[in-house]
């Protein structure tokens, strides 16, 4: 019998998509004050892969990627999931469309989550009516987070690689720092 232990703490990150500087200012400021100061930023990113967010969030969808200082424990991913879900709707002028899109993951050293609030065949139920997919997984000989068949287009593009490949390095150093 494997003996029960509590996994460490991750690295809370936040995929946001937006279209108004002024609004990812206003997130990004409410971001920090929930969670904690905000140690790397993606530089910002074209979405460009799909059409899907355009209807509700018009076109010139960007994205950027943000992770937080202090370590999360594994088991506040749902609660934080339904608190970005509430941060759109505060956001959103109008009930049918969306100013930004907030997604929340962690960052482990051998994964990269996403919580989510649609089933699918590769997502697990974790709690609060949410679910979970494994996005990238790393792999030491690349040295790199990989994607799976079924990672959306945009986490497998270099610049969002290099972003989780940064945040891993920090994470790392966090641990060694607080074990």
């Amino acid at each position: 019998m494997g003996e029960v232990k509590k996994p460490c703490k991750v690295k809370l990150f936040f995929g946001i998509l937006f279209t108004d500087d002024n609004t990812l200012d206003l997130v990004e400021k409410r971001l920090a004050h929930d969670y904690g100061e905000i140690d790397l930023q993606s530089p910002t990113l074209p979405f460009d892969k799909t059409t899907y967010y355009e209807k509700e969030m018009g076109s010139g969808i960007r994205r950027i990627y943000l992770s937080i200082k202090p370590l999360m424990e594994i088991e506040e991913l749902p609660s934080v999931k339904l608190q970005t879900n509430a941060l759109e709707k505060l956001f959103s002028a109008d009930p049918k469309q969306r100013e930004v899109n907030i997604d929340p993951g962690y960052l482990g050293l051998s994964k990269v989550v996403l919580a989510t609030t649609k089933d699918y065949d590769h997502r697990l139920y974790i709690a609060k009516k949410i679910f979970a997919e494994v996005t990238l997984h790393y792999k030491a000989k690349e040295k790199s987070y990989i994607p799976w068949e079924w990672t959306y287009p945009d986490y497998r593009e270099q610049g969002s690689l290099e972003f989780f490949n940064k945040v891993r390095e920090i994470y790392q150093k966090q641990l060694k720092e607080n074990p």
